[in-house]
């Protein structure tokens, strides 16, 4: 079912950004109005130095009061400011005696490249945000949390036709990929967040988006997209409390059917990006378990971040509901209940991480299921870009190919040689990159001393041979045996193809 927003509401909020950029109420203005101890202790959830750094009666410290801190202003201070008739026929505020009140929070959130754009979410339930997670009721919609931005920052940001947000929320992926996509669809079982994002992508002054409601890919039937992005409500929990973060299905079904069915979703070349949660179980390995999500005609690249036993995942997410404050007793049946829950289904811990997949029409797609828990550095669209295109030139060029052909050393990759100090030689080299996924692997002489030459120039082949004299080895040797490192090399982007060298040999 569509539900997209009425004209009249982007109308009304055409007129709220005009006012809301005239009073400067953007990252950059509120950065500066409230510095950066008080901004960083919204963060926090902390709003007592917000409140003491907007004690006067300017245009913006009116609005970080009544969007932000949600404390109610006089009505003629508020209609000094906005369209305040339109505002309160809009629903975006209401009276409340002499004062007004907003009905929903609107923050300031700087676009990939400068934009001024605004976030609208519930009250208390602007992630990170002055009040938090404030409510507990079962249809609220967050603003932007760690999660939201991390699946922004992955996401692959090539030109598109169509892109598709699933569980589309406050609507932050949806805003992204107006940028770049000709056509964006969101759709969410929650009636509320589809209108949370027609006001979302209206205040910020972009394209409006398809909404439409229902579950997962219900919504747009046999459709097919070049992007599908979504951060679902991966929580695996007993029973589906809270709409916004549990799946409402066993254990990680959820995060399982989204990833199977995208395969029949994509178009050629189409990327699909997922946050998820899923189930380490005994006697089973967590890798196999998402190789068998991966959905047929699709490459794949998983990368498991975190992993956490089951008391602690049921800790945390007892904490995020505010369970936690109330009756002991209460709490105690609840975290009894998630335990019995895992405990059943012989649930060891719960990992969480990314899912990527890209439509193929290779006859033996690659999967990639790795490890990954240290620090990157976002965005990563572009890292996770190149990394299919490598997969694609290593598939298309066999040992023969591949030594004929000639590489560079990836940007800001070093050499770092680890061994006893005064030891004539290192114990083992290791490259690390210093961009993306800052990577670090070890290498043997051979493969150290062929990263530190590759210009483009030469041949990997006329490379080895060289090697081979210095060492005093076969050349034919060291050919037939080096090729599995070079690809390694080129699979975790420490070296990338230059082309055909003219110097092949």
């Amino acid at each position: 079912m569509s539900t997209n927003l009425p004209d009249a509401a982007r109308t009304d909020a055409v007129a709220l950004r005009d006012a809301l950029l005239k009073a400067e109420f953007t990252a950059d203005g509120l950065l500066e109005l409230l510095g950066a101890p008080a901004y960083t202790a919204l963060a926090r959830s902390e709003t007592v130095p917000a409140l003491r750094a907007t004690r006067g009666d300017s245009p913006l410290e009116t609005l970080v009061r009544l969007f932000l801190l949600q404390q109610p202003v006089a009505r003629a201070r508020v209609a000094d400011v906005l369209p305040l008739d339109a505002c309160l026929d809009g629903g975006w505020l209401r009276e409340a005696g002499d004062e007004v009140a907003a009905t929903v929070d609107v923050r300031p959130y700087g676009g990939p490249d400068g934009e001024d754009w605004f976030i609208v979410s519930d009250l208390g339930c602007a992630v990170g945000g002055a009040g938090g997670i404030g409510s507990r009721a079962e249809g609220v919609v967050l603003g932007v949390g760690g999660a939201s931005t991390t699946l922004a920052g992955i996401t692959v940001r090539t030109p598109v036709a169509s892109a598709l947000d699933i569980g589309t929320g406050s609507g932050i992926q949806a805003l992204h990929a107006t940028r770049h996509a000709t056509q964006v669809t969101a759709t969410d079982l929650n009636s509320r967040a589809l209108h949370i994002t027609g006001l979302t992508l209206a205040l910020s002054g972009v394209q409006a988006a398809d909404l439409r409601e229902g579950s997962l890919y219900e919504p747009v039937g046999d459709a097919r997209y070049d992007l599908i992005v979504s951060n679902p409500p991966f929580v695996i929990s007993p029973g589906a409390r809270l709409t916004y973060r549990d799946g409402g299905m066993s254990g990680d079904d959820l995060c399982r059917s989204i990833v199977q069915e995208a395969g029949a979703h994509l178009n050629e070349g189409g990327y699909a990006q997922f946050l998820a949660n899923w189930q380490h179980v005994e006697g089973e390995e967590w890798t196999e378990r998402l190789r068998s999500w991966v959905p047929r005609g699709c490459d794949a690249w998983i990368v498991q971040r975190e992993v956490q036993d089951i008391t602690q995942y049921a800790e945390l997410w007892l904490r995020d509901a505010g369970d936690h404050r109330t009756d002991p007793a209460e709490y105690a049946a609840r975290y009894d209940a998630w335990l019995d829950e895992f405990e059943a289904r012989g649930v060891k811990a719960v990992g969480f991480g990314w899912i990527t997949l890209r439509r193929t029409d290779a006859a033996e797609p690659s999967i990639l299921v790795e490890e990954w828990p240290h620090p990157v550095e976002q965005p990563l669209g572009d890292t996770i870009r190149a990394h299919f295109e490598r997969v694609d030139w290593l598939r298309a060029h066999d040992d023969a190919a591949l030594l004929e052909s000639s590489f560079k050393l990836a940007g800001e990759v070093v050499q770092e040689q680890v061994g006893l100090p005064g030891a004539e030689d290192p114990e083992h080299v290791v490259l690390r990159q210093g961009r993306g996924m800052r990577r670090a692997t070890k290498v043997d002489t051979v493969g150290a001393g062929f990263a530190g030459v590759c210009d483009g120039t030469l041949s990997a082949g006329r490379i080895l041979d060289a090697i081979a004299q210095l060492m005093g080895e076969e050349p034919v040797l060291l050919r037939d045996r080096t090729p599995a490192q070079i690809r390694t090399l080129v699979e975790q982007g420490f070296i990338e193809p230059a082309g055909p060298a003219a110097s092949a040999g």
